[in-house]
């Protein structure tokens, strides 16, 4: 019998050496679909900042829009759209934020490309003159 635990002494190490390339890179897949996720809430509170800065606005309701979201957290302004539509007269006002959420995970970056998001937010439009 110990001859037998010889010849199968390196199985193991074998086997680890060809299964570990392949579990280091489901995990880092796994890494970069969690960074995906961060971003898309991140986006959405982006929208949400956006759309409560721009209803609040009684002149450049873009630009508080656009200043609100790039406050709201971590994204890359150089990356980020903020777009902001107006209903009726003290109506409503939408704020639709886009960001092109990077793939940079090394080894699975070069396998997915970048990722577009984007969020929309409503919310009724206010004004301090009233």
């Amino acid at each position: 019998m110990s001859r037998t635990r010889r010849e199968d002494g390196g199985q193991s190490t074998v086997e680890l050496a060809l299964v570990l390339p392949l579990v280091v890179l489901v995990l880092l897949l796994v890494l970069q679909v969690g960074l995906v996720v961060r971003d898309r809430l991140l986006v959405a509170h982006a929208a949400r900042e956006a759309a409560r800065a721009a209803a609040v606005s009684d002149d450049d309701r873009a630009g508080a829009a656009r200043r609100a979201a790039d406050r709201a957290g971590p994204l890359d302004g150089d990356r980020l759209q903020v777009t902001v539509g107006v209903g009726r007269v003290g109506d409503t006002v939408t704020a639709r934020v886009r960001y092109e959420s990077s793939t940079d995970v090394p080894l699975v970056g070069l396998l997915l490309p970048d990722v577009t998001l984007e969020a929309d937010a409503t919310m009724r439009a206010e004004s301090s003159s009233r």
